[in-house]
């Protein structure tokens, strides 16, 4: 733990790494995201591409940061474990998460945040049969992606 409380995210990383990923939790939107899904992968690369004010930063469930940020927040994978957002120390999941990110992202799909409006339970419906049937349709990686070193930077 540091000083002024925060909690330390890498337990095996050097003190300046340590501190620059708080500040990188603290300072921006965290979205895990399953790193071997091909349809949570694409996700990602479509958040990348349109979140112009870089609201963002990224981690696999799967990785060190992902698992601890999981375990910080006490989100149940066996409920979701596809998409979770993580804003203003506030965790977010399935549909609401989506509609979160959306609203965060250019050109027109802000205008998506509109569907919030519908019962949770029925955006969650559409939301639990895609990510039930994600490696079906779209397929599963053997690893988590590498960003590239361009991209290095919007992962925790």
């Amino acid at each position: 733990m540091l000083d002024d409380g925060r909690q330390i995210c890498y337990l095996d990383f050097d003190i300046w790494n340590l501190i620059i990923c708080m500040e990188e939790i603290t300072n921006h939107k965290i979205i895990l995201f399953d790193g071997v899904c091909n349809l949570c992968n694409s996700s990602v690369n479509f958040v990348i591409q349109h979140d112009a004010k870089n609201h963002f930063k990224f981690a696999a469930l799967q990785s060190e940061v992902g698992q601890q940020l999981i375990s910080k927040y006490k989100i149940d994978t066996t409920k979701t474990d596809s998409i979770i957002l993580i804003d203003n120390n506030k965790s977010f999941v399935k549909s609401t998460a989506a509609l979160r990110i959306a609203k965060q992202l250019n050109k027109g799909y802000p205008l998506l945040y509109g569907f919030i409006i519908l019962p949770t339970f029925l955006r969650n419906c559409v939301y639990d049969y895609i990510a039930k049937n994600r490696y079906k349709w779209y397929g599963k990686k053997d690893s988590c992606m590498i960003p590239t070193p361009e991209l290095k930077n919007k992962f925790l």
